[in-house]
């Protein structure tokens, strides 16, 4: 499976199928569980705002280890940590299924973030060593594929679950596709390419990584809901602290948990910022149309969720087209165009007033979904092959660490929005508007990495 190799055989197929189910288990475990915490809260007797520590711990921990297993796959391998991953996911997963009580279902999530936290570091890493660079881009794109379409169907397929069925059965759904992952990557995933360089694992930049972004995600949230109290403003200091000590040691050691010898290569560092600023604007988004799109346009609660169908949909259909486009086409320039092009879909949707025909409403959902297609998969080829082959991990790592800060930044900024503007339809109109600024930003920023060499290798 050598990166050097054109021709495609059917063990790389099977073996891009196990990263595949990976990352599916993960995005179909974190969309239904939205969709089973009123059960949940029903089930173990808590508060709705206990409940959420279901998601918020998996997310938490993810956040925290997702360097730090990273550089591991850096030192020890990525099949290692990737099959280490997938086994203690789908123990987990059996374990959220038989729990009791509230603490031991937190307890379950946050090995299940442990498990989540190791296959999301080095998936695309893993993708790097399986397919040759000009051939990636297609992998990506079907990776952005089965993303959308299992966060689309997520829902939906939780709510059929819990219809007919008992909670429990929203974890053992993981346990097949964990083990289809575990069968097939144990067989047919590459090892790491030899080195002779030794690598040791700096423990001290482990922890220091999860303490700094453990406190960083945890600060922000408590602003986004508490506002700037003594308690925030504290936090946010020895966040501040922290951070500044953690960085001094990145930029000591040969090979650091944080990537910083990655960032000092412009268009990495430029599609980094790209995504984070990407995301934010999603999530400003996502969040705020719904009601958006109930308050401000009087849509019902089932054709609000058909509207957001649009979104998805446009996405998976034209990622495959990015795929094959960033082997001709510099994702600079790709990235750039796929920002406008959602930019313009979110000004269409921002300035809607009253009732509003849903086949209008639709084109502009669409819009937005063509154009996060557009940008993400060059985004992502850029981010994981503009690094040297063994620094992988850490490409993959910052890959993902992006993508969360930018969802949790984006998430806190909705409910800053909403605890700010205090007029009726106010805070959502603000949360379009400013993810219309960050999404116009991210476009700015992907034009800028047209004066540097594309990494990926055209044919």
């Amino acid at each position: 499976m050598s990166t050097e190799k054109n021709v495609i055989m059917p063990r790389q197929y099977l073996a891009v199928v196990a990263v595949l189910a990976a990352i599916m288990m993960g995005v179909l475990d974190g969309t239904i569980m939205n969709v089973a915490l009123p059960t949940l809260s029903d089930e173990f007797g808590v508060s709705a705002s206990d409940i959420i520590w279901v998601v918020n711990a998996y997310q938490l921990i993810v956040t925290m280890l997702l360097l730090g297993f990273a550089a591991i796959g850096d030192i020890f391998g990525y099949k290692r940590v990737f099959l280490c991953g997938v086994s203690t996911f789908v123990v987990a997963s059996a374990l959220c299924a038989v729990s009791t009580s509230f603490e031991m279902l937190v307890a379950a999530r946050v090995l299940q973030g442990i498990g989540g936290a190791c296959t999301m570091s080095i998936n695309t890493a893993l993708l790097r060593f399986i397919f040759p660079p000009s051939r990636l881009g297609r992998v990506m794109a079907a990776n952005a594929v089965i993303v959308a379409v299992t966060a689309a169907s997520g829902p939906t397929l939780g709510g059929a679950i819990l219809a007919v069925g008992h909670w429990s059965w929203i974890f053992l759904l993981n346990i097949p596709l964990g083990v289809a992952a575990l069968l097939l990557g144990w067989k047919l995933l590459p090892n790491n390419p030899p080195t002779q360089e030794k690598k040791h694992l700096d423990g001290q930049s482990v922890v220091m990584n999860a303490v700094f972004f453990g406190l960083l995600i945890y600060t922000i949230e408590g602003i986004a809901h508490n506002g700037f109290s003594t308690l925030s403003m504290l936090q946010g200091i020895v966040t501040v602290i922290v951070g500044i000590t953690y960085i001094r040691r990145q930029l000591q050691i040969p090979i650091p948990i944080l990537p910083v010898d990655l960032f000092r290569i412009p268009i990495f560092s430029l599609s980094i910022g790209c995504s984070i600023t990407c995301f934010t604007a999603q999530m400003l988004a996502l969040v705020s149309l719904p009601f958006f799109m109930q308050h401000t346009l009087g849509l019902s609660v089932a054709e609000t969720g058909l509207m957001l169908t649009p979104w998805p949909l446009a996405t998976t259909l034209t990622a495959p087209l990015a795929g094959r486009l960033i082997e001709k086409i510099h994702p600079g320039v790709l990235g750039g165009i796929g920002m406008c092009v959602f930019t313009t879909g979110l000004c269409t949707l921002a300035f809607l007033q009253g009732e509003v025909d849903l086949g209008d409403l639709t084109w502009r959902m669409a819009l937005c979904g063509i154009g996060i297609g557009l940008f993400q998969t060059p985004n992502n080829v850029t981010i994981t092959t503009s690094a040297p082959i063994q620094r992988s991990g850490g490409a993959s790592g910052m890959l993902g660490t992006a993508r969360l800060l930018g969802q949790t930044l984006g998430t806190a900024l909705v409910a800053v929005m909403f605890h700010v503007v205090k007029a009726p339809g106010g805070g959502e109109k603000a949360c379009l508007l400013m993810a219309i600024a960050f999404a116009a930003t991210a476009g700015c920023v992907s034009f800028l990495r047209i004066k540097e060499a594309s990494p990926v290798v055209k044919k």
